[in-house]
């Protein structure tokens, strides 16, 4: 709904306008215009809330290792008897090194005990080690290691993406830059053949000019509203592309209620300037650095986690509990260890076949080859783009001296043949033909700097995705 209410003030700006605009018409800069991409755009937002989401993941990895404080209070009657009264309180904190410390305090009264229970108050501390499988490495240290490096992956990706946005903004903003800069070209050409057919409709009312020059006069004006329509047009559409990038406070799209029109031109871009400076700064810098790259250097360090973690699942379970015990009201000894006032145990698991596990240590080699490849084709696919948009940016600035002095060649044939034409030695078909040439030499600049500044948004975006 909200793109179909742009499309129709704009339509309607297009009927009402009538190609002029008024004292009200707003004017958009190219650095105002990137600012409010950067400050308001909704992706750009998005892609803040996602390294929040990362980093709130982080400390949800850490609570693993919260202590867990637990309490428990029952007890049973049947038929008059009192089988048993219980009440435990008691804290299990865990360690990064795999250990589990505990202890807890437990009160049991009863005339129908199991013979395994302690009747009164008792005191226990203890801690459980696991001396395989656990020990160096688990899935607690598995989890906060991944969403650690699931945050520098997350912020990594999420600036490249932002990045991309100001770019695609950034082209944006010129291509609508280049169709108004066309329509003024065409709106020029228009004012200027409603004066040379006026003129031409005296000279044939004096007798001095044939009437088949008002005919040609006539028809190279109409030709010229034609283009000047379809540019119009073309402008109007370039302006709805470029609103929705235009947001408010509240991520409320910026609705357009007056003409628009940009402030900058594409001759006055400081690229002109600064993209030597820039290709230096590109090749000085180490590609590994580069923000694509160091997205897989970080996947491939969060698919090692999950390969060490997958290797523990070859290992057995062999897990030993060792624990104090003290009854209230009793001083005890507690060495040596296993003579008196302890409980003790141990437990041990072995798959016997071990599939699972070995299938699921080999998937983890597998992805960090595959994700090496990756990081291989990504490193050659970069190198190959920054050797093409250099070529293409230095290509395009030649091609663009080139065209202007073409611009000053066309102008003085036009100006050569409107004075043989005022002295009777050429023809208005003449004239026509170098405007046109003229006209197409002007936007073929025009279309050369469009693209000079694209292949250099495109090395800007990479120069700034690498890491400073």
């Amino acid at each position: 709904m909200e793109k179909r209410n742009r499309i129709g003030f704009l339509l309607a700006l297009l009927l009402l306008t009538q190609f002029s605009f008024g004292q009200d018409t707003l004017r958009l800069s190219r650095d105002g215009f990137i600012s409010i991409v950067k400050e308001y755009h909704p992706l750009a937002f998005r892609y803040r809330l996602q390294n929040n989401i990362a980093e709130a993941e982080v400390s949800s990895a850490r609570g693993n290792f919260d202590p867990i404080v637990s309490a428990k209070d029952g007890s049973k009657t049947l038929d008059g008897a009192n089988y048993y009264k219980e009440t435990n309180v008691g804290i299990d904190i865990p360690t990064w090194y795999g250990l589990t410390l505990g202890g807890s305090y437990n009160a049991l009264e009863g005339q129908r005990l199991n013979n395994n229970q302690t009747k009164g108050g008792l005191y226990q501390f203890g801690l459980t080690v696991p001396l395989a499988k656990g020990l160096i490495f688990d899935q607690r240290r598995a989890l906060l290691g991944q969403a650690q490096v699931a945050l520098r992956m997350t912020a990594a990706e999420q600036q490249l993406l932002t990045n991309e946005l100001f770019r695609d903004a950034e082209n944006s903003y010129w291509q609508w830059v280049r169709y108004y800069e066309i329509y003024t070209i065409q709106t020029k050409a228009v004012e200027i053949n409603v004066r040379r057919l006026k003129m031409i409709k005296k000279t044939y009312e004096f007798g001095e000019q044939a009437a088949i020059d008002t005919v040609e006069a006539l028809s190279q004006l109409k030709s010229f509203e034609l283009q000047q329509q379809e540019a119009y047009l073309q402008f109007v559409k370039a302006t709805l592309d470029l609103s929705l990038f235009l947001w408010k406070d509240n991520l409320q799209p910026y609705e357009i209620t007056q003409p628009i029109l940009p402030e900058d031109n594409l001759s006055s871009s400081e690229a002109y300037g600064s993209y030597s400076s820039m290709i230096q700064q590109l090749y000085s810098r180490e590609i590994n650095s580069h923000l694509s790259l160091i997205y897989y250097q970080q996947k491939g360090n969060f698919l090692a986690i999950e390969r060490r973690l997958k290797f523990q699942s070859l290992l057995p379970k062999l897990d030993i509990t060792y624990n104090f015990l003290n009854k209230r009201g009793y001083s005890s000894n507690y060495l040596p260890l296993f003579q008196d006032n302890y409980q003790y145990g141990v437990k041990l698991e072995i798959p016997i076949f071990l599939r699972q596990a070995r299938a699921n240590y080999r998937m983890a080699k597998l992805k960090i080859s595959q994700n090496q490849i990756d990081a291989s084709y990504k490193r050659q696919e970069l190198n190959a783009k920054i050797s093409s948009y250099v070529n293409e940016v230095e290509n395009y600035r030649m091609q663009i001296d080139i065209a202007n002095q073409n611009i000053n060649n066309f102008q003085r044939l036009l100006m050569g043949e409107e004075a043989k034409f005022t002295n009777g030695e050429s023809s208005l078909f003449l004239i026509n033909s170098r405007e046109n040439k003229l006209i197409e030499a002007q936007q073929k600049t025009i279309d050369l700097r469009l693209k000079f500044l694209k292949s250099f948004n495109e090395l800007q975006c990479i120069t700034s995705s690498f890491m400073k």
